[in-house]
Formats: C-alpha cells, sequence, structure tokens
C-alpha cells in the first residue's frame, strides 16, 4: 500500500510517498480504509527524529484517521467491514490503511462527514482526558487556552463553552483573536502585543484562570502560575517553550494548585479506551446538537504532505490540517 515514508529524520524533505506491507489485524484490532488523516505537531517532531513512536506502534507518522473498517479481528465485536469511522492512534495514519486496536475506534458523528471527522480524534481526546477527566473543569468557572486557533485549542474553546466555562485564550495574532471569539472565547490576547498574564489578572478581576491548558511548557510557566485561580490546575500537554523552567512553591503552594504534565500517545489501549469511550459519550452528543464542530483549516492530498507539514510549522492555521486519501 501507498504510505508516507521518511528517508531518515529532518525537514520535510525526508518525506517521500513510498510502498509498505499492507497491515493485517490481531484478534482485537480492526483494518482501516484510510479517507484521512490529521496532521499534528507531534508529526513534525517524528519526522525530525524527536518523537519515536512507542514500542509496537507503527513507524509510520500519524496518530488519527477517519475511513471505511477493512477488516475485523475475530474477538472484536460491533464492528463490520464496510462501517465509516475515526480513530485514535499510536501511528501509521499517513498511509492507504492502519490496524488499530478495537477500543480506539470511533463512530463518525451523525452530521459530520467522513473526511472532516478526521479533525476529531486526537484534539478530542486530548482535550477531553485533560480539561475534562483531569482538570474537572466545571460550569462556572474560567479556562485559559493557550494556542487559542489550534486543533487543540480550538476545541477547547468549544468544549468549555458548552459546558458553561468562561474562556480566555492567547493567540499570534489580529485574525486569530477574531476567529477565537467567534467560536465562543471570551477574552482572546495577542501574546505578540500584549503581557497575557497581565490581560488575564484584568479580566478575571485579579481572581485568575481555574484551568490552565498550556501547550508552550517552560516558557509559561511562571505567569501560568501567577495567572492561576486559587485551587487552580494547569495541565501541561507540550513543550514548544521549552523543557525546564523555574517553579514558584511559594506562589503555587498560597494558591493550593496543581501542576499535571501529561501524554496521550504513550498511554495504554486500556487508558486510550477509557478516554475514547467518554469522548463518544460526552462528546458526540455536543458535535451532534451542533454545538461543537470540527475545525479544518485546509486539506492536502496525501502525495503533498511536504506542503501541509510546512503549513503547520508556519502557525498560520485556525483549525487543523487534514491528509487526504
Amino acid at each position: 500500500m501507498r504510505a508516507v515514508v521518511c528517508e531518515g529524520a529532518g525537514g520535510v524533505e525526508v518525506l517521500t510517498i513510498g510502498q509498505i506491507e499492507d497491515p493485517t489485524p490481531n484478534v482485537d484490532e480492526v483494518v482501516i480504509d484510510v479517507v484521512a488523516a490529521g496532521v499534528n505537531r507531534a508529526d513534525l517532531l517524528q519526522r525530525q527524529g524527536h518523537y519515536p513512536p512507542p514500542p509496537g506502534a507503527p513507524g509510520t507518522i500519524g496518530l488519527e484517521v477517519s475511513g471505511r473498517i477493512a477488516a475485523v479481528g475475530s474477538e472484536v465485536e460491533g464492528w463490520s467491514v464496510g462501517d465509516e469511522c475515526c480513530a485514535l492512534l499510536a501511528g501509521g495514519g499517513y498511509a492507504e490503511k492502519v490496524v488499530v486496536p478495537a477500543p480506539q475506534v470511533m463512530p463518525v458523528p451523525d452530521g459530520v462527514d467522513l473526511i472532516s471527522a478526521a479533525a476529531l480524534p486526537e484534539v478530542v481526546a486530548t482535550v477531553w482526558s485533560n480539561v475534562f477527566m483531569t482538570a474537572h473543569l466545571k460550569d462556572g468557572e474560567t479556562l485559559l487556552v493557550h494556542g487559542g486557533a489550534s486543533g487543540i485549542g480550538t476545541m477547547a474553546i468549544q468544549l468549555a463553552v458548552a459546558h458553561g466555562a468562561r474562556v480566555l485564550c492567547t493567540v499570534g495574532s489580529a485574525d486569530k483573536m477574531e476567529f477565537c471569539t467567534r467560536l465562543g472565547a471570551d477574552v482572546a490576547i495577542n501574546y505578540k502585543e500584549a503581557e497575557w498574564a497581565s490581560v488575564v489578572r484584568e479580566a478575571t478581576g485579579k481572581a485568575g484562570a481555574d484551568v490552565i491548558l498550556d501547550i508552550i511548557g517552560a516558557k509559561y510557566l511562571t505567569d501560568n502560575v501567577k495567572s492561576l485561580a486559587v485551587d487552580g490546575r494547569i495541565v501541561v500537554i507540550g513543550m514548544q517553550g521549552g523543557v525546564k523552567g523555574e517553579l514558584d512553591l511559594g506562589r503555587l503552594l498560597a494558591k493550593r494548585g496543581t501542576i499535571t504534565a501529561t501524554a496521550l500517545r504513550s498511554r495504554s489501549v486500556e487508558d486510550k479506551g477509557r478516554i475514547v469511550a467518554e469522548v463518544v459519550g460526552h462528546v458526540w452528543p455536543l458535535v451532534e446538537a451542533k454545538k461543537v464542530r470540527p475545525i479544518v483549516h485546509a486539506t492536502y492530498p496525501l502525495e503533498e504532505v511536504a506542503k501541509a507539514h510546512e503549513a503547520l510549522e508556519q502557525s498560520t492555521q485556525s483549525g487543523k490540517i487534514l491528509l487526504t486519501l
């Protein structure tokens, strides 16, 4: 089958289209004929040689797909050949077919087309597991999202608003500020033009944010703690701003704050299955009621994977970038 093959590690020039063996399912797995695959920042890191797949995962890049069931393992229930689906992966998405543990496969929500469904698994599983299952965002609380116009950011804004939370976000342009406020953010802050921590303090009446979803890491650690409300929760899910920072434990203690760092890709099949089940139970009804939607910025054919990676690296998009087959 056709798949994206990395000839070494480095820039987009290492991405080529090659031929690899068709996958076959184990008893508890399915094979999906891929229609579309999401492009994520983790994919860029893997291409660069900085984020190898976990043991046992396919070496091919790609953490989420949509498509149709092509084969079903002998112990799998609830799925049949031809069923439309989307899936959370540990790897393998940039290919014509991918094998997936059955607990990580989800139906396509009613009202969502099959290509756009590829924009859902990674961001929804990330936001739901971190903002709601880990940080327990509640109705009436304030969520601060860094990277508000990213795939994760746009989903976090929508889900928080749907659950009655107030949302603040940081972005890198005036266009993204406008986009995020149209999605429901109460306050969008251009971090290139304003000191975002001061804006958060002012916008919350000095109370701070109850939950902070952070994709930056070390660079924002100090200001995140400053921006935290009493009993607030910071969840770090990315390290775009570095891996080592200085933590003011006194300030964190005074606020009775917590900092949690999480990763989705390395979780067990059982853990991912639990998250996926919650997503289908709690988020899919919101999608079907049109309170939440996948945000697709652009699609590229598989052969233009280098252009897709370049587009994501430029950080000019609002929402997700997809590859189509």
